[in-house]
């Protein structure tokens, strides 16, 4: 097949679909978008200004205030991107156990939610990008090119995630990880606007017993590279 302008890779948390896209990305010379650090960037700033992000309406107004940007890495420390709110790098901070703990309220918020897709959309009309989320194929850019969907159990996605803060010189517990990431599940797949699902014509991935490589080669077989 043509290689799609837009390639959309929706799953929960640590199903790895960021690992997959970024390398993809990588490898067809496109633009990677992760669009849940908008999410989490609207998290951070919430819990840094509001202390919570129970005031759906305050929450809502900083997600129409703030500027959101990403930029290519800028270290090799692991990270995919480099993510600056109102100019200030933010990039790990996102990536807090308590921004994880927090992020699916505040993306069910349907005005929060307006706004990201807002500028998602603007980033995916240029072309050339693999975007990365959990309602890119079904509400983003239902016209994609190419749907992925990545699944695996909540266990082994929990544990992903405990050896990647663990990797960075974090404290962390599998368990708490874990009963967060049920909590998140529950509200990404319920919530009223965008919930996460599958769409239609999307190819699914269950990626529990294979590695990342294993992963991208599906992906490339499926582009026929």
């Amino acid at each position: 097949m043509t290689i799609p302008t837009i390639i959309a890779i929706d799953g929960p948390a640590a199903s790895g679909k960021s690992t997959v896209g970024e390398k993809l990305a990588a490898e067809l010379g496109y633009l990677f978008f992760d669009t849940g650090v908008m999410y989490r960037a609207i998290t951070w700033v919430a819990l840094g200004r509001l202390n919570s992000v129970d005031d759906e309406p305050a929450v809502s107004q900083l997600a129409n205030l703030v500027t959101i940007d990403l930029h290519p890495a800028s270290k090799q420390d692991g990270r995919q991107c480099d993510v600056l709110l109102d100019g200030q790098n933010i990039t790990w901070e996102i990536r807090s156990p308590k921004v994880e703990a927090n992020v699916s309220q505040v993306s069910a918020y349907p005005a929060v939610r307006v706004a990201m897709t807002e500028q998602q959309r603007r980033i995916a009309q240029k072309g050339k990008v693999v975007m990365v989320g959990r309602d890119i194929g079904t509400v983003v850019c239902p016209k994609a090119g190419l749907k992925i969907f990545m699944i695996a159990s909540v266990e082994v996605r929990a544990r992903r995630r405990f050896d990647e803060l663990l990797q960075r010189g974090e404290t962390a517990s599998y368990d708490v990880i874990l009963s967060a990431m049920r909590r998140r599940d529950q509200i990404d797949s319920t919530r009223a606007m965008a919930p996460l699902k599958v769409a239609d014509d999307a190819v699914v991935i269950d990626t529990n017993d294979l590695t990342i490589e294993q992963v991208l080669q599906k992906v490339r077989e499926l582009l026929k590279m």
